[in-house]
């Protein structure tokens, strides 16, 4: 079915395979309609997705257009005291949301520690701080590791202002199992800041969070879900895999799931490039925010680029997903990734950015985009 976007007063509409959305916007920082689109996922716990325009993720973005969004979020997280501050990126969807958001904070808070943790799907060689549920997902558990380092560590135990970043927020459901998991964990807050690019829970997790508990956003509204009974059953893709793959991770090369307090520059030779070039950039799974500054520096030295990531959600094409291509993991998984909306004729160059070797990627991949392949921004690109 065609999607119909209705701009009117109230919001927008979008008829989709399974059922149809409302959605109705009371504040927005950013017009709706440059803001998300919908898609169907490929779940059927979940008919539907609003897929952002500048996350970086399902559409390539312009590396300055996410910082904006970094910049404005940033913006309205207001802090009390000067206790350390923890910020937690959601996986896989929001790391790079998170990153950002962890890099302005940083900015604005020059005397206060700010630690940066993310969720995972990849089971590390170090201990658990928590687990909890997002029981809608494609991929339902989550983990977060103890940071390696015992000064971040200790600045995690003693945060009393928490900065929880996800895309997008439609229930609350599972901030609020994340807030339960830190809890019973040891880590209380004074102030838990939700931030997200769109807010439809319409208060509801704010509200079961309670005192202190605040959502900032770019945009907050509510939608209604009218699911369709004729509709065809949907089937998803085996992607809910939480564990350890062949593919290992090195610990040492860390940008958050480990903790960190800072972001290092990428190297410059990484970001050579002809004024004006053509070039995507992109990440694959959580590795998104190393690749996400390569493409920053690459825009800054004078090439026109867009970013945007491979992910493990399962979506139909229309609507807001113009292609999909499909391959295996590179991390050993066995699972499908996709690869949404990346057209290689829009592009001089593709930078296909993997935090592990480069002989795991499915050559489906290799085949369909003719990437240059970073498996390593740190060190040397095979």
């Amino acid at each position: 079915m065609a999607l119909r976007a209705l701009r009117d007063r109230d919001g927008l509409h979008a008829d989709l395979l399974t059922g149809s959305i409302d959605v109705e916007v009371d504040r927005a920082a950013v017009p709706p309609i440059d803001l998300f689109g919908f898609a169907q996922r490929r779940n059927p716990k979940r008919g539907f997705l609003f897929v952002s325009r500048v996350l970086g993720r399902h559409i390539p973005v312009a590396p300055s257009a996410m910082q904006s969004s970094y910049d404005a979020l940033a913006r309205q997280c207001v802090m009390t005291g000067n206790k350390p501050i923890l910020v937690i990126g959601m996986a896989e969807t929001a790391v790079g949301l998170g990153a950002g958001v962890h890099r302005e904070l940083v900015r604005r808070n020059p005397d206060r520690t700010v630690v940066y943790l993310t969720t995972t799907r990849h089971r590390l060689d170090a201990p658990l701080l928590a687990t909890f549920e997002e029981e809608h997902s494609h991929a339902t558990t989550h983990l977060i590791h103890e940071p390696a380092d015992p000064e971040i560590m200790a600045a995690v135990r003693e945060a009393r202002s928490l900065v929880l970043v996800d895309d997008e927020m439609s229930t609350g459901k599972t901030f609020i199992n994340l807030v339960a998991a830190l809890r019973t964990s040891g880590i209380t807050a004074e102030d838990v800041s939700l931030v997200t690019l769109t807010d439809w829970s319409d208060g509801k997790a704010v509200a079961a969070i309670g005192r202190g508990c605040r959502s900032v956003s770019l945009l907050s509204g509510r939608y209604s879900w009218t699911p369709d009974a004729k509709a065809p059953a949907i089937e998803m893709p085996h992607v809910d895999v939480t564990g350890a793959g062949a593919a290992r991770i090195d610990p040492a090369k860390d940008w958050g799931r480990l903790g960190v307090l800072s972001h290092r520059d990428v190297p410059s030779e990484f970001a050579r490039c002809r004024p004006g070039e053509r070039i995507l950039v992109l990440g694959t799974g959580e590795h998104v925010w190393r690749p996400f500054l390569l493409a920053e520096a690459l825009e800054k030295n004078g090439a026109h680029v867009r970013y945007s990531s491979v992910t493990r959600s399962p979506i139909a094409v229309g609507h807001a997903i113009g292609s999909a291509l499909a391959f295996s993991d590179n991390y050993g998984l066995g699972i499908a990734n996709f690869a949404y909306n990346v057209d290689p004729a829009l592009y001089d160059r593709i930078i296909l950015c993997v935090e592990t070797t480069a002989d795991t990627i499915d050559p489906t991949l290799i085949e369909a985009i003719s990437p240059e392949i970073v498996s390593d921004i740190d060190g040397v690109s095979p």
